[in-house]
């Protein structure tokens, strides 16, 4: 997704970019999006997510995780 003169300002990610952010599979991130286990909205058929909200979720699952 580009806009502002091209340049991406990082906080709306593909699913493709929230695996490569989060190095994982494709796959992996299609299903736990598909489950409802990771916070993404679907928009024109296309998963879209928000960097910050990833982020929260993330640092929610580690200390969720790891008491």
């Amino acid at each position: 997704m580009k806009h502002n003169g091209g340049k991406n300002n990082g906080q709306i990610m593909t699913l493709r970019e929230v695996a490569q952010y989060l190095g994982l599979h494709v796959m992996t991130v299609y299903k736990l999006t598909r489950e409802g286990r990771m916070p993404a909205a679907k928009i024109g058929g296309q998963w879209r997510f928000k960097r910050d909200v990833l982020n929260d979720w993330l640092e929610e699952q580690m200390h969720h995780r790891n008491p």
